[in-house]
């Protein structure tokens, strides 16, 4: 879960943090039957300094939500007529990405842009590539 709150104070992220790890309730589980829920879902919430502190990166960058949270195991969001989205979560199974490198040290940030080139895309046309000066992997055929 990512937010960008209005207001962007440490008060305002923490208010929102104890606010949705306290918010208990009923949801429903894959066939539609009530099953309840805590803590929002939710199985960490960084907040404000927290949340640059997790990606590195100075309180106030607008680049970072002021709440990034990791939703419990199992757990899937819903606006009630289905999923909503799913990107992925905390879990090793989530992160763990099948992809063989061999004789390059690789960042994970090379990856997108590598994959641009290899369709015949510029990555220079991504934001990040533009502001971090990101290489993609060399290609060996």
């Amino acid at each position: 879960m990512i937010m960008w709150l209005s207001d962007r104070s440490q008060a305002a992220a923490d208010f929102a943090k104890a606010y949705l790890l306290g918010h208990n309730g009923i949801g429903n589980d894959i066939n539609g039957a009530p099953r309840a829920y805590t803590a929002s879902g939710l199985s960490k919430v960084y907040a404000g300094s927290a949340a640059a502190g997790f990606f590195g990166t100075r309180v106030g960058d607008p680049r970072v939500p002021d709440l990034y949270a990791f939703a419990q195991h199992g757990v899937v969001f819903t606006g009630g007529m289905g999923k909503l989205a799913e990107h992925g979560g905390a879990d090793p199974q989530d992160r763990n990405v099948p992809l063989v490198i061999s004789g390059a040290t690789v960042e994970t940030t090379q990856i997108a842009p590598t994959i641009l080139r290899l369709l015949g895309l510029s990555p220079r046309e991504l934001q990040a590539v533009q502001i971090e000066g990101t290489k993609s992997l060399p290609l060996n055929h």
